[in-house]
């Protein structure tokens, strides 16, 4: 059998150390197989001109719960597979489906679902394993998660869940709850990441928490503890702390409203593009129009409002979601926290990717990494999105086949 080959020319390149511009990328077999600067025959490769554009590792989202009108809890494989398509179109390559705060049943029955679908996705982001966010949470601190699920964890809940599925890549948790540590302790030995989110946590909480193995802020200052006052004492919060501990990585929602620039701006000038991954946590609306949606299931969900770019409740008095979208959150570092494109990329591709323990695979644009790759202008403006080699998704074509597409 002959080997298929891409050929992508023309591009700047964005690699670990620089970007390579007039460069040309090879991939035989869904794997880089070259990288170089300027042209070189490729005899039988699918050839695309760049037109200079760039050419970036694959998109990773570690949080996300949906789109396109469709949210991981509504309880059937074709919302998986609808999710994966919408996101696949904004150059997300890879992605931890996002699990809500539910009845044991409805979260084992998405588990089941997710098998399923990783097994049958074909054209839409690869998933990297289930995210569980909740529902070993404070309440105080629920956000937008439904508190009526809210518990502390339990071994025989979590053993079981544990049993049920395989697919589990990272669990999060507040910390301060009784039996938390264990919880955390059991999750690593077992691989699995765990992560502090909806907390009340003070800083000595999240320090034994983080040497309990949970490594990484959930969604970083949303529903999370800052500086409070007890008994006339201040205490540092799970915010304070996540900066504090120097090895702690955070997830930001970067689309400017969840975190407005000033705030983006100071997690990028402590932590880094290095400890800051890029996150959508985009919820069923994402990618349609303003209006009334659905957060969570879409049978007994929460109502909210989508306006401004951001989830409402539909009194207006709190954020209920995110629409975000992979693209936007770099455009947003790059144009409003003044970061520059190598590390807004970096911080959507290879740091997600070594949090997530596929950067052996992923997240870079290196001789023998998995060719998920996108392609995009100036503007952040997806142009294509390959997956191990494969053309996923094309906005050319898409114009072709959708001229209402395209705008005036």
């Amino acid at each position: 059998m002959s080997e298929r080959k891409l050929k992508i020319f023309n591009g700047n390149i964005i690699t670990p150390y620089r970007i390579i511009k007039n460069g040309t990328l090879v991939v035989c077999d869904g794997t880089i197989s070259d990288v170089i600067e300027g042209d070189i025959e490729v005899p039988g490769a699918v050839q695309i001109d760049a037109k200079g554009k760039y050419i970036a590792p694959g998109f990773i989202d570690m949080h996300i719960h949906g789109g396109g009108g469709f949210d991981f809890m509504d309880g059937d494989v074709s919302s998986f597979l609808k999710i994966a398509e919408t996101h696949v179109k904004y150059g997300t390559t890879a992605m931890c489906p996002t699990t809500l705060t539910s009845e044991l049943a409805h979260l084992l029955e998405t588990l089941d679902h997710y098998e399923t679908a990783k097994a049958i996705n074909k054209t839409g982001s690869q998933f990297l394993g289930m995210h569980l966010e909740g529902p070993y949470f404070s309440k105080n601190q629920s956000g937008a998660q439904d508190p009526r699920f809210m518990r502390n964890p339990e071994p025989r809940e979590y053993e079981k869940v544990l049993f049920h599925a395989q697919s589990i890549r990272r669990w999060s948790a507040a910390p301060e709850l009784k039996g938390a540590l264990e919880f955390g302790r059991h999750l690593k030995a077992l691989g699995i990441l765990p992560a502090i989110a909806h907390t009340d946590a003070i800083y000595e909480e999240v320090l034994e928490a983080f040497e309990n193995g949970y490594t990484l802020a959930t969604h970083f200052y949303s529903a999370m503890s800052g500086v409070s006052r007890r008994n006339a004492f201040r205490y540092a919060g799970a915010i304070e702390a996540g900066y504090l501990i120097d090895e702690m990585d955070v997830e930001i929602i970067a689309d400017g409203i969840h975190l407005p620039p000033p705030l983006l701006k100071l997690v990028y000038k402590i932590k880094g593009a290095s400890r800051t991954a890029l996150i959508t946590d985009a919820m069923r609306a994402t990618g349609m129009p303003p209006g009334k949606s659905i957060l969570g299931n879409k049978k007994d969900g929460l109502e909210v409002l989508i306006e401004d770019g951001v989830a409402k409740l539909m009194d207006r008095s709190a954020f209920a979601g995110s629409v975000a979208t992979a693209d936007r959150l770099i455009r947003t570092m790059v144009n409003e926290a003044g970061v520059p494109l190598q590390e807004a990329i970096q911080m959507m591709t290879a740091t997600p990717a070594r949090i997530l323990d596929v950067a052996d695979k992923k997240g870079t644009i290196l001789k023998g990494k998995d060719a998920d790759l996108v392609l995009f202008d100036e503007q952040i403006n997806i142009a294509n999105t390959i997956i191990k080699g494969e053309i996923i998704y094309s906005r050319e074509l898409e114009l072709q086949y959708n001229p209402i597409l395209v705008k005036e």
